[in-house]
Formats: structure tokens, C-alpha cells, sequence
């Protein structure tokens, strides 16, 4: 066994929700408005990860899922899945707040195919539970969190089920319980839950409920209470996963920041009355190994470089790696990478008053502590007006991009900056950015750097452009802030629009990723 680091993955996967089947694991976790969307990870150690699949190509085909007339997902789109195996079937449910619907998603492999339906109802993080007579049920809820029981088909409840409140919050400045998770064990059932503070008072902790039948108790307490040394941002909303051999280990996340939410893993027993217990001093520790069922097994990266160079399959389809998602659903007749080998190629399809409404833009998350990613622009077939770059995409985004006016190419430095770190959604996110520095560029073409540092939270991007060989700085550094406006960790996003007309494109060449390392 080989320790690693904690948090196991430094990017963010939120809401992780693990399972075992056989000798292998599998992790759900929330990918709001990203496309494809709900990843699907697979490990045989638990703390090496790789991409299995995207649950679905697109959810919905809403305006806001689309960026047209002014609509959006940001902040919403799916979050929180429950994944559950029973009887050689694999379960996803997930909510989409701006649907209101509750979606389930059932597949005989992980890699799909996965059929999407819904069940009756809005359950706000949910978790599906089969008993072992064969009786499903779901836990939801955040104040106030309840068990109801479904149909056999899971499309809804149970008529004369089981329906019951089993926990309620009753502290004054607390919002609720969240990301339930409900097992069973020995003949006991464990519900673990995130115990939510009012912002700006405590952190986040981790509480556990027992009971002895579902028409029971629900004994709790709380089980983690423990910020790593960063920041007093708690490490919580997660369950319990269980080794081939019997061992137990906890997995949570943790807000780290501008980076977003981080998965951890740690090792558990259960004390005398059968409530779990971490490390010898309750503490989250900051290293964690597990048996490694696979120790030669070589995983693919979850962050990495792209030459784009794809061939279309036997039905035209072009599937990028999949640490790419599209910002919103993608618009599939504007962006290539066949009719340039070697580039993404895209297109302008509508006129974009800022960055946020761009189509076909192209993110893969960043990695903490530091990392960095550039790219080759090549503006050749850009209009006035329009602009092609690289950016840290998150609500106060930052960005680097080419621009044309009049004929002639400028490289240009853009951010929306944010007052403070306050978590509340920043309703000017969707507004014209501020340009910080622009410069005249003597080509079509340029080598453009986003360096992100995640450090002790530092939260900061800087932007930088290649000239004869070496790295110089545009514009400012700009803070980054974690909100609830996208509701997810900074990502590198790769991206052209149009602010007058369109028909324009920009070719993305040579994308590299380097995870650590120094600023410029």
C-alpha cells in the first residue's frame, strides 16, 4: 500500500459518492452545467482515480442548457448523485434545481450506455437505499431530511409506503443537513449527513445517525469536525465504503477555495456503539492508503495535454478525451477537431455581450496546489470584434485572448473582478468585463498561459504570452473567488466569440497542462 496525499484528487469533484462492486470502485460526483455531464471515476485503491464515462451527453435541451436569449444554468444544471449497484444494475439520481425534476439514470455497465428517466417528485440530495427484502427507498431533504419508499421501478412513491421524518435540525443559526448518504450494516442502518453552519459563523461538519429499523430512532452525532489546517473550511457530506477484505474508509470533500471542492479518503473503525470513528485523534489524516487490489495497474491522467488529433468513429462521432467538458450544452456544427487535424476549431454562432454566454467553450479543471495550461491561437480566421483565448473560468473569471479590430490583431487581458469572497452568487458575472492591458500583436498567431495558484489560498491568476521563446506578463494578477454563481472550482476554458457579427472561428493548437510550478 502506497500512501497519498489527501485531498486524493486536488480538483474538483464535488459530492463524491462511492460504491464498491467486486474488486472495484466507483465514484459519482457533480458536475452542474459542464457537458457531458455526471462523472463517472474508477479506482482499485481508492485513492487513484481515473475517467470511466460520462453518464450523458446533454440533460436538457432547455434555452438556459443552450446560452440563447440570454438564458443560462450557471449555479444549477445537476448536483449531488446518489450511485447505488443492486442486482447487476447501476443506479445515478440526481436533482437539477433549474428543472425542478428528479433524474434516474440506470446502466448494466458504468461506461454506459445509461437510460434516463425520472422519478416523481424534487428530492434535494438524495440517496437511494435497497433493503435487503427487496424495498427501495430514498433520504432527502436539507432542514428537515425524510425516507420515503418507491415503487419497485423507482418512479415514484409508493402508495401506503413508508414515509416518515427521521432527522430535524434544530440549531438556530444552522441551514439544515445535506448530502445524505444511508447504509446498512450488521442489521443497523447509517445515515450520514453534512451538518451546514449560517455562513460566517462555524464550519462544516460531518454527523452520523444509527438506527436499529427505518421505523426507528435515529441516533447521532457528530463524526468529523476537522478543517485540515485550512482555512476553518470543514471536510464533510459524504459516506462509508467498505474494502474486499472488510476494511471501512470514510470519503468527503472539502472546500479548498477557488480550486473547488476536493474529494479525501480515510481510514475508519466503529467505536462501542457502533458510531464510525477516524484516525486515532478524530482527525482527517493528510495522508491515506488503501490495499491496492491492481498494483501494476496503470491509471489514465485525470488532467492532461491534448494535440487534438481525433478521427470520427463508424458513426461520425467525435469523442473528446474526458477530462473536456463543454461549458453548456455544445453547439455541434460549430466547433471541429477533424476539419483542422491537430486543432479545435471554433466558430461563432451568436453575438456574446461578455464572456459567459460564449458557445462551444472548452474547460478541463485545474488541479491544486498550482498548475498551469497554454495553448497555440491562431486568430487567422477571427472578424472585427471578435475574440479567442484562454481564461480561468469561474464566476470573477480572468482571461487572455486575441481580438481583431479594423484589420489588425491585439492581444488583450479581461477579468471580471469580485469585491470579496462573500459566497453569495454575484449577480454582475454575466456583465462586460474590465480590460486591464492591451497590446498590438504583429501575427495571427500566439502562444497564450494562464498560471493558477491555489496555495494556503491564495486564489490568484496570472496571463502570459510567448515571444521569442519566453513567457511575459499581461495585465494583472486577479483574485479568484469561489461562489455561488457557477457553484464550482476554476477551470481552464478555451473559447472564441463574437461581439459584432459572426461566421469568425479560432483554431486551438498544442494545449499543455502542468500541474505545480512556479508563476511565469
Amino acid at each position: 500500500m502506497k500512501a497519498k496525499q489527501n485531498p486524493i484528487i486536488y480538483s474538483d469533484f464535488p459530492d463524491p459518492d462511492i460504491i464498491r462492486v467486486e474488486d472495484t470502485y466507483y465514484m459519482a460526483s457533480t458536475t452542474m452545467h459542464f457537458m457531458p455531464g455526471c462523472d463517472i471515476l474508477r479506482s482499485y485503491d481508492l485513492v487513484n482515480w481515473e475517467f470511466v464515462a460520462h453518464a450523458y451527453e446533454v440533460l436538457e435541451n432547455t434555452s438556459g442548457h443552450r446560452l440563447e436569449g440570454g438564458n443560462h444554468v450557471y449555479g444549477q444544471g445537476m448536483w449531488a448523485p446518489s450511485l447505488r449497484y443492486h442486482k447487476g444494475i447501476f443506479y445515478l439520481c440526481f436533482t437539477a434545481n433549474d428543472t425542478q425534476k428528479t433524474y434516474l439514470l440506470t446502466a448494466r455497465e458504468p461506461s454506459g450506455p445509461w437510460k434516463i428517466e425520472n422519478i416523481e417528485g424534487f428530492y434535494h440530495d438524495s440517496s437511494l437505499f435497497f433493503d435487503e427484502d427487496g424495498s427501495v427507498y430514498i433520504v432527502y431533504g436539507n432542514t428537515e431530511l425524510y425516507l420515503t419508499q418507491l415503487r419497485e421501478d423507482l418512479k415514484g412513491p409508493l402508495e401506503g409506503g413508508l414515509h416518515r421524518l427521521i432527522i430535524r435540525d434544530k440549531g438556530e443559526l444552522h441551514l439544515g443537513y445535506e448530502g445524505s448518504h444511508l447504509y446498512k450494516k450488521d442489521g443497523k442502518y447509517y445515515l450520514f449527513t453534512c451538518h451546514i453552519p449560517a455562513y460566517g459563523t462555524e464550519r462544516k461538519t460531518e454527523d452520523c445517525f444509527i438506527a436499529d429499523s427505518l421505523e426507528g430512532e435515529f441516533r447521532g452525532k457528530c463524526v468529523i469536525d476537522d478543517d485540515m489546517g485550512f482555512h476553518n473550511l470543514g471536510v464533510a457530506q459524504g459516506g462509508m465504503v467498505d474494502t474486499p477484505k472488510g476494511d471501512w474508509y470514510l470519503f468527503m470533500f472539502q472546500d479548498r477555495g477557488a480550486v473547488g471542492r476536493v474529494p479525501l479518503v480515510m481510514p475508519m473503525c466503529f467505536d462501542e456503539d457502533g458510531f464510525p470513528v477516524i484516525g486515532g485523534d478524530g482527525k482527517v489524516p493528510t495522508q491515506v492508503s488503501a490495499p491496492d487490489i491492481r498494483p501494476d495497474y496503470e491509471y489514465q491522467p485525470i488532467n492532461d495535454d491534448d494535440d487534438f488529433l481525433y478521427q470520427a468513429d463508424e458513426s461520425g462521432r467525435v469523442r473528446l478525451k474526458p477530462f473536456w467538458q463543454f461549458n453548456h450544452n455544445p453547439v455541434d456544427n460549430l466547433w471541429s477537431v477533424t476539419e483542422r487535424p491537430g486543432a479545435f476549431r471554433v466558430y461563432t454562432g451568436q453575438i456574446c455581450g461578455s464572456l459567459p454566454f460564449a458557445h462551444n467553450m472548452l474547460t478541463q479543471r485545474s488541479c491544486g496546489p498550482a498548475c498551469a495550461a497554454w495553448v497555440t491561437v491562431d486568430g487567422s480566421g477571427m472578424q472585427d470584434g471578435d475574440y479567442a483565448g484562454i481564461c480561468a473560468w469561474i464566476g470573477c473569471y480572468g482571461a487572455i485572448a486575441l481580438t481583431r479590430e479594423e484589420g489588425n490583431f491585439y492581444l488583450v487581458m479581461f477579468a471580471r473582478p469580485a469585491a470579496d469572497e462573500t459566497v453569495q452568487a454575484d449577480p454582475d458575472f454575466l456583465h462586460p468585463p474590465v480590460e486591464y492591458e492591451r497590446i498590438p500583436l504583429h501575427s495571427a498567431s500566439v502562444t497564450l498561459k494562464v498560471f493558477l495558484d491555489f496555495r494556503d489560498k491564495k486564489d490568484t491568476a496570472d496571463f502570459f504570452y510567448e515571444e521569442n521563446g519566453s513567457w511575459k506578463a499581461l495585465g494583472i494578477r486577479h483574485k479568484l473567488y469561489f461562489k455561488l454563481d457557477h457553484f464550482t472550482g476554476c477551470r481552464f476554458g478555451l473559447f472564441a466569440y463574437a461581439m459584432r457579427r459572426t461566421g469568425g472561428w479560432a483554431d486551438f493548437m498544442k494545449f499543455r497542462y502542468q500541474v505545480g510550478g512556479e508563476n511565469g
